[in-house]
């Protein structure tokens, strides 16, 4: 039953992503799609640390600036094809994660929490002041992944736009498979009994450190690749996808969606990516609406959409 719902959940996504083209209306919303992606694929990330591991994360940004910066960086300094620039950044990524989560996940709470948003703060003012390695504020370019013009040549025309979202669409099933498994896996579930209590957890065996830390350097490495095809997409990057800002956006999404549930923080990604391109004639109450819709969300749906609809409709049927 377990593996059915896995599978389940793994085909909503994959109808999703087919099918979606069908109602846009122009080329542009391949590119909203790609970003929607992009940041599903954060998110999840941070499911496995919040949701599956219960630890938090306000930092998360700095590993997507990470990845980013990999993809600028890596082919110009150290020679690099774009596409290996990006496992380039997912490996820094992942072992500093490592290296940083032994001593803060010790912490607890708003301490772990400040302790995370220490080191995005940290790595955003790297980014911004190295001036001669990154362009400092003012961000620097990215090259060209290549593949487009190698479909081209195979035959294969696509627009930047729907290259983009097939090639972000791919990597988000990848990362929803892999988060699914890991879930039913028994590193999942340690991590979930560790979230449920750690003290239970250590009395059965689970080594608690270890978990966390398997946890933290999961999600920092989906982070990262999801810098990466950020900054691949846009050509262009700047020290802002690092930014606090974007550690905020990123944990407000899989809290929207529901923190403990793949498909839900997709949908809180989904939500919050489209938002902003829904109030743009409300332009100067953006920010306002989107808090408000929070709020209620908050208030009326504490577990997040998805999971509080689901529970309601099996409430009905029952």
């Amino acid at each position: 039953m377990k593996s059915n719902l896995k599978w389940i959940q793994l085909a909503i996504v994959f109808v999703l992503i087919i099918a979606l083209p069908a109602f846009f209306p122009s080329g542009y919303y391949y590119r909203v799609g790609a970003l929607i992606f992009v940041n599903a694929l954060s998110v999840v990330g941070l499911v496995i640390l919040i949701g599956y591991a219960g630890q938090i994360s306000l930092g998360h940004a700095g590993f997507a600036g990470i990845g980013a910066y990999a993809c600028a960086l890596g082919p110009d300094y150290v020679g690099l094809h774009p596409a290996f620039s990006v496992i380039l950044g997912a490996v820094v990524s992942a072992g500093m994660a490592a290296l940083i989560g032994k001593p803060i996940l010790r912490l607890k709470g708003y301490y772990l929490a400040v302790a995370t948003l220490g080191f995005g703060i940290l790595v955003s003012m790297v980014l911004t002041n190295e001036r001669a390695l990154t362009g400092g504020p003012d961000g620097t370019a990215v090259a060209k992944l290549g593949l487009r013009s190698w479909l081209k040549d195979a035959g294969i025309k696509l627009s930047s736009g729907e290259f983009w979202y097939l090639v972000c669409g791919a990597v988000l099933l990848i990362g929803v498979w892999i988060a699914l498994n890991l879930f039913h896996s028994a590193t999942g579930r340690a991590m979930r009994a560790l979230h449920g209590s750690e003290v239970a957890a250590r009395t059965v065996g689970i080594d608690v450190a270890q978990v966390k830390l398997q946890a933290f350097v999961i999600s920092a490495v989906y982070a990262s690749v999801a810098g990466s095809l950020l900054a691949l997409q846009n050509k262009f990057i700047t020290p802002d996808v690092a930014g606090f800002m974007h550690s905020i956006e990123m944990v407000t999404m899989a809290v929207l969606g529901g923190v403990n549930s793949v498909l839900g923080a997709t949908l809180g990604a989904a939500i919050l990516t489209l938002l902003p391109q829904v109030l743009t004639i409300f332009a100067e109450y953006e920010q306002l609406v989107m808090g408000l819709v929070m709020i209620l969300v908050m208030i009326f749906l504490p577990k997040g959409l998805l999971p509080s609809i689901a529970a309601r409709l099996r409430g009905r049927g029952e």
